[in-house]
């Protein structure tokens, strides 16, 4: 008698645990670093960085927003 397997189709994300999901998202540290580096930039030359500088701190917390990250 020969018996025959179901399988189902299933994305590798629902397969694996949450646990190692959150594993795979890259660090804070390692993600937008340019946006990073000229904002810092920006943030030392400047005698007003918050506000000479604000744009590229928008463009640094949307970039780690679209990483996942709440900044």
């Amino acid at each position: 008698m020969a018996f025959e397997t179901a399988t189902l189709n299933t994305s590798k994300e629902t397969e694996k645990p949450i646990t190692e999901i959150k594993a795979e998202r890259p660090k804070p540290c390692c993600v937008c670093l340019d946006q990073k580096q000229a904002r810092d930039e920006c943030m030392l030359i400047s005698e007003d960085g918050r506000k000479q500088c604000a744009d590229l701190i928008t463009e640094y917390k949307n970039c780690m927003k679209g990483y996942g990250f709440n900044v």
